[in-house]
């Protein structure tokens, strides 16, 4: 599925609700070039530094990864795309993750997130510096939320 997902119109339009709702929250673009729809989408999926979302559902399941974070959680992108985002933390990590989240609905963004995330293979990883924001749609509906970091450290062989 990672073959050029980017030209998917499904992606496409994605891509669309990452890239503008990032500019609306933070003031400033996420890529510091933005082309047409299906390159912004090949760009932002290309790109150096992760990005994911998810729904808005009860338990929300991952909605976006792009190829660094496929890379990053060790798995494909499919597998990534039926994985409920809590399953990024571990358990003992994910009351701080709820409240993360609470505090980003709340405030639209917030670009000072570091905390432990897992893998799909269940090395763990310190990411720094993370911006999380709200996803929304043209209508100004709240229909996920988005992260975004490029620096992490692997912490294997660590514990707790």
């Amino acid at each position: 599925m990672v073959d050029e997902v980017w030209k998917s119109q499904l992606w496409i339009a994605h891509t669309r609700i990452l890239l503008d709702s990032f500019e609306h929250f933070l003031g400033r673009p996420l890529l510091s070039y933005r082309g047409s729809e299906i390159e912004d989408s090949q760009a932002l999926f290309e790109s150096p530094f992760v990005v994911v979302s998810h729904g808005t559902q009860d338990d929300p399941i991952l909605n976006y990864g792009n190829a660094k974070a496929v890379e990053l959680w060790e798995t494909d992108l499919d597998t990534l795309l039926t994985m409920p985002s809590r399953k990024t933390a571990e358990p003992v990590h994910r009351d701080e993750r709820a409240s993360m989240l609470e505090r980003t609905v709340r405030d639209g963004y917030i670009d000072d997130y570091a905390g432990i995330r897992i893998t799909a293979t269940g090395k763990r990883i310190r990411i720094d510096q993370a911006t999380v924001w709200n996803l929304i749609d043209s209508d100004g509906h709240r229909v996920g939320q988005a992260a975004t970091f490029s620096e992490w450290v692997m912490l294997e062989g660590e514990s707790e």
